[in-house]
């Protein structure tokens, strides 16, 4: 018999899982997949441990599914898998935005599912998906544990100063702040810093998630001091549709002059700005490297100007630079935009190894540059998962 933790990330589009086994110091990942195309074409794929596809369902449009029929699907695969002596002992949930009340993973329950109802309008292209998932299974399995884990978590160790925006304090005291988000990601890359680059793990590192969702993060030992993204999930880099940081009175000329009220504006900086925006072509980076069209070359061109210009920023606030990570899907695959990157942070004394990069690293940079390069593969899964596994124990974090 085995005790199996289902990790899941509900998207507005997507349910993502990966099923562990929970044994030994570190779960063990037996099957990880997808359920896409939710209210359209739906499509169900699942892998296991090495690779091989070992479940596939396409859904017609009509009988597209829901995140409730997605659920419905894993579990119904599961039961024809899995054997019947394992037990799920818990689901492990990626939550973007805890707030100021909730920063460590948690057992949920209706008070807290509904205190998180409150982010909604803070991260709207995230957080109603995410609960949507935990709400699911509380009415299908309300026996089941549920943990959340939150995005927003790993950056409570930023100090006030870079926290703070310019505003009354009566706004301050509500809780408008810069909190950051892709914490888990970001914390899955600190812990395993010190067996890359353990100089890096005493001193200044500048980590970029880069995927459709990108951030800077700035650590000091290990610990996060600023992030790009602040009070919402829209702050900071470009994005796949996502504007990044915006001149305030942009959104206000948009709504005297444009008649574009606030949801329509949320659409607009959410939705159809970034990449997709720009390039008017897609969101995805790898079809705009692809493409001879000049607004595909422009959307890229401003990507990487706007990581190379908050790098300068993140090192000025840590009083200098010893290691820049690359990750997520962008950061990990497009050999092009890390050179690009690497290039415009070379004022700062990194020197890249085009053959290494090429080749996908882990490390990027030449022998002796002052700034080192690295490559790394994030696992905000695992992160879920073993989160999940302490507060089972009920051990701190």
């Amino acid at each position: 018999m085995a005790d199996l933790i289902v990790v899941l990330n509900a998207g507005s589009s997507s349910l993502k899982f990966t099923i562990y086994c929970d044994r030994g110091e570190k779960p063990e990942a037996l099957y990880d997949g997808q359920v896409e195309g939710l209210y359209t074409e739906s499509r169900f794929k699942v892998k296991d441990g090495f690779g091989k596809v070992v479940g596939e369902k396409k859904w017609p449009t009509g009988s597209a599914l829901d995140h409730e029929g997605a659920i419905e699907a894993l579990f119904a695969w599961g039961r024809g898998v899995l054997h019947s002596e394992d037990r799920i002992v818990a689901v492990g949930h990626r939550v973007v935005h805890g707030g100021l009340r909730y920063t460590k993973p948690i057992l949920v329950d209706d008070q807290i599912l509904s205190d998180l109802e409150e982010f909604n309008p803070l991260a709207p292209l995230h957080q109603p998906h995410n609960l949507a998932a935990i709400r699911i299974l509380r009415k299908r399995s309300p026996d089941l544990p549920q943990v959340a884990c939150f995005d927003t978590s790993f950056h409570t160790s930023i100090p006030a100063v870079a926290q703070a925006f310019a505003l009354p304090r009566k706004f301050t005291e509500q809780g408008i702040r810069r909190y950051g988000f892709h914490g888990l990601s970001y914390e899955y890359i600190s812990s395993v810093i010190p067996g890359v680059d353990p100089e890096a793990a005493k001193g200044r590192t500048i980590v970029a998630h880069l995927g459709n969702g990108a951030s800077l993060c700035a650590m000091q030992g290990l610990k996060s001091t600023a992030c790009t993204l602040g009070f919402t999930a829209v702050e900071g880099l470009m994005m796949g549709t996502r504007c990044g940081t915006l001149d305030p009175g942009v959104m206000l000329y948009l709504m005297d002059e444009c008649g574009m009220d606030a949801r329509a504006i949320e659409k607009l900086i959410y939705k159809e700005s970034g990449l997709l925006g720009v390039s008017g072509i897609s969101s995805d980076m790898r079809t705009l490297l692809e493409s001879s069209d000049p607004c595909a070359a422009e959307a890229v061109e401003l990507f990487v100007y706007r990581i190379g210009r908050e790098i300068g920023s993140l090192a000025a606030a840590l009083g200098g630079l010893d290691a820049l990570v690359f990750t997520g899907g962008i950061g990990e695959n497009a050999v092009p935009i890390r050179e690009r990157v690497c290039r415009a942070a070379g004022w700062l004394g990194l020197e890249l190894d085009e053959k290494a990069n090429t080749g996908g690293g882990p490390r990027i940079s030449r022998e002796g540059s002052r700034v080192r390069a690295w490559v790394i593969q994030t696992d905000e899964e695992l992160m879920i998962a073993l989160h999940t596994r302490q507060v089972l124990s009920g051990k701190p974090g």
